[in-house]
């Protein structure tokens, strides 16, 4: 993993924490958490707080996470916002954590200048034993504290003011006066520093769970659909008459339900010749072919008519594999027509095609769906499902590891959101 975090392919774009201060404040947060504080005099965060090396320092990369459930959060700065979240066990937990800093910007910028906010993302399970425990997550509940309790002293100065407003000979309490004096100091004037969080609930929307190897739970107006595995404990059983159920390998059902739903963009000629989305899948499903055929061949050599010869030399592997033939096929297809025929496409190939609509709301979920099944392709997999990129990642031979890091750097890392948007159609918000 030394290359990745070299290349800042793995914790990159993380903050740099090296003040006493904030450190102090960290550590009270940890103590909060009933966690040992830290030695560390400088370390790295995301968004959430998450530290990799204060993981390291305890020895447990889930520290923020128990149970993997009821995230945990450490709030230093504002600036965190603009952080990735680079370990988490649901897909959408950025999400959740731009909409709270989104809804309460103005006490986070309040209270940070000061204190550090921290806290958990509360649902309403413990522990996730079974599908039924992921179907009862409808919203999450943020519990925020405050390491200087600045959150505690504001409430108790709100309600000495309201006191002093409501009782006729409150002004003679010389102790009271004295204690809302006291709490000034520490909170400001609260008439003008919000402080306390306003919005603390939120949707728990269609994502993505890393129990029992994978769940993909996504929301309609009056149903839910649940792919992953056939034997997670629940499934077909949890609300069977609310919820329907598709096997992670049924890849017939699976398309049917994301076209179905509008959540697929299906091959035309115009976003497919200018997005380049099938020559990048040919090029990655041949380069993942010589690499299992020969774990000792330098990929850095494998340029496009390298490639071409070696598909050429290795015509029977190429056809026994498919991928690379039919993609071609395809291509000439939709050159020649402009569309393709997709009930005349076998199941299993159909993902080659597509990707996730656009304009979906769930469309981050979905091409992290369609990159899983095709694992070849390990740009898609990085952008869309960088759990399963660092999985892949360890079982690649040395050589292949090294052309990965390159090819990321030359591509999707140079300019992320314009890679984003001419491959998968992602424009940012």
């Amino acid at each position: 993993m030394k290359r990745l975090l070299e290349a800042e392919l793995i914790y990159g774009r993380l903050l740099s924490v090296g003040e006493p201060h904030l450190i102090a404040r960290y550590n009270k947060a940890l103590k909060g958490f009933g966690l040992p504080e830290t030695q560390l005099t400088e370390f790295d965060i995301d968004m959430t707080g998450f530290s990799p090396q204060i993981a390291a320092e305890l020895g447990d990369r889930d520290y923020l996470d128990p149970n993997r459930v009821n995230r945990r959060f450490i709030i230093l700065t504002p600036g965190q916002e603009q952080l990735p979240v680079v370990h988490t066990s649901f897909s959408n937990t950025a999400a959740l954590m731009h909409e709270f800093f989104n809804a309460n910007a103005r006490a986070i910028n309040a209270v940070t200048i000061k204190d550090a906010l921290y806290g958990e993302i509360e649902d309403s399970v413990a522990t996730v034993d079974h599908i039924e425990d992921l179907l009862s997550i409808n919203e999450v509940h943020f519990k925020v504290y405050s390491a200087e309790d600045i959150l505690g002293k504001a409430a108790e100065l709100r309600e000495l003011s309201d006191m002093l407003v409501s009782k006729p000979d409150a002004w003679r309490d010389n102790d009271m006066l004295n204690r809302m004096v006291e709490l000034t100091r520490t909170t400001g004037d609260i008439r003008q520093n919000t402080l306390v969080p306003d919005q603390l609930v939120f949707r728990h929307d269609a994502f993505w769970a890393n129990h029992f190897g994978g769940v993909f739970v996504f929301h309609d107006d009056r149903s839910t659909t649940v792919i992953c595995k056939s034997d997670v404990p629940g499934f077909r059983k949890a609300r069977p008459w609310q919820v329907s159920y598709i096997d992670i390998e049924d890849y017939e059902t699976i398309y049917g339900f994301l076209a179905r739903t509008k959540r697929l963009e299906l091959p035309q000629g115009s976003w497919i010749r200018e997005s380049g989305l099938l020559e990048h899948r040919m090029e990655m499903a041949l380069l993942s072919l010589a690499g299992q055929q020969d774990p000792a061949f330098d990929p850095a050599k494998a340029d496009r008519v390298w490639l071409q010869t070696w598909a050429h030399m290795n015509a029977r592997t190429v056809a026994e594999d498919g991928v690379y033939p039919f993609l071609a096929e395809m291509q000439r297809q939709i050159v020649s027509t402009g569309q393709v025929r997709m009930p005349d496409v076998a199941a299993r190939f159909r993902f080659l095609l597509v990707r996730a609509n656009p304009d979906h709301p769930d469309k981050w979920l979905v091409n992290q769906l369609i990159s899983q099944m095709q694992t070849f392709d390990f740009v898609s997999l990085y952008v869309f499902d960088k759990q399963g990129f660092y999985e892949a990642y360890q079982r690649y031979p040395d050589k292949f590891q090294e052309h990965v890091v390159q090819a990321l750097q030359d591509t999707y890392l140079t300019d992320k959101a314009a890679f984003r948007r001419r491959l998968y159609g992602i424009k940012e918000d």
